[in-house]
């Protein structure tokens, strides 16, 4: 009250002016929960097919991605679907395209024999993996700080994977390619973006996955058997499409730094899933491992948004 007693009268307008600024911040992170929900739900749905109905996993990628791409058809018309193939770099369209199926069949495969807070916390990774290999393909390199972060975060990995404690479980490689996978495919959509309209990149994403698994998925064919694999079964090309299409809306509604932070809610999502549908307790050690890993993302996040407000937009070293 007394704020808004001695303010001056000129600032009114100006915090009239805010507001729509901070209401689409609040819509991006309600799109940016979406987005997050529709993934933990599309790893519930893999482990549960390829554990519960015993679906091959080559078979359950397909489906996700062929599903994915009947989405994209769908939502533009086989005319905008026509408008938008048109790509100043096709070759590396199809390779990014590629770097999601095969970020898609370490996940998946791993889901098979990990539990799924623990996949989940070793994709959170991606973010320190994006920001090493930053620098040597796209120019933009880290400061010592981040650099620092990273390793951090890394270190959190070691309380997930317990060496020492049994030996670390071989699935966890299949993790580990699939963030190292998923980091590539970041950093290749960064670089699109230079050439190619959203709508182009977007329907180049489920190509290779529906083309390149189609054989193998169906000389591994085996029926869904009942109703409910069916229905799992075809909704995951809905679950990740829709997925991919609200984070598309989030990150145009919010700056990244603002909204990124929320995609840890994924662990609270897929632990909670993990136990009611599979019965997975997390461990102590995957507690503090996840505790380590989102503590360095997010100090990671705030040095960007730092970086990115004091950094010359020329600088292509970032000193953060």
């Amino acid at each position: 009250m007394t704020d808004l007693l001695t303010k001056p009268a000129a600032t009114a307008p100006a915090s009239a002016a805010q507001r729509p600024s901070s209401d689409r911040r609040l819509v991006g992170i309600g799109f940016m929960l979406t987005a997050v929900s529709f993934f933990a739900f599309l790893d519930t749905s893999a482990k549960f097919l390829g554990t519960i109905e015993h679906i091959p996993v080559v078979e359950i990628i397909w489906v996700r991605f062929l599903m994915n791409a009947v989405l994209i058809v769908v939502m533009l018309g086989p005319r905008g679907v026509m408008r938008a193939a048109p790509s100043k770099k096709p070759g590396q369209q199809i390779l990014r395209s590629a770097l999601l199926l095969a970020t898609t069949a370490f996940n998946f495969a791993a889901l098979q024999f990990l539990q799924l807070d623990q996949t989940s916390t070793i994709y959170f990774l991606a973010p320190f993996f994006v920001a090493a290999l930053a620098g040597p393909l796209l120019g933009e390199w880290v400061g010592w700080h981040r650099l620092a972060a990273i390793c951090v975060g890394f270190t959190g990995i070691i309380f997930v994977t317990k060496p020492g404690f049994g030996g670390i479980h071989w699935a966890v490689a299949l993790a580990l390619g699939s963030v190292f996978c998923h980091s590539l495919y970041s950093l290749w959509t960064r670089y699109l973006a230079r050439f190619d309209a959203p709508r182009t990149t977007l329907v180049y994403t489920p190509l290779a996955g529906a083309v390149i698994m189609a054989p193998v998925a169906l000389w591994n064919w085996q029926m869904p058997p009942d109703a409910l694999a069916w229905g799992i079964l075809l909704s995951m090309g809905l679950l990740g499409g829709m997925g991919h299409w609200f984070l598309i809306l989030a990150h145009d509604r919010a700056p990244a730094p603002v909204i990124a932070p929320f995609t840890y809610i994924n662990l609270l999502l897929v632990t909670c899933l993990g136990y009611l549908v599979f019965g997975d307790v997390p461990d102590i050690w995957t507690l503090v491992g996840a505790a380590i890993i989102v503590a360095s993302g997010i100090y990671l996040l705030f040095r960007e948004r730092a970086a990115s407000a004091s950094a010359p937009a020329s600088s292509s070293t970032v000193d953060g």
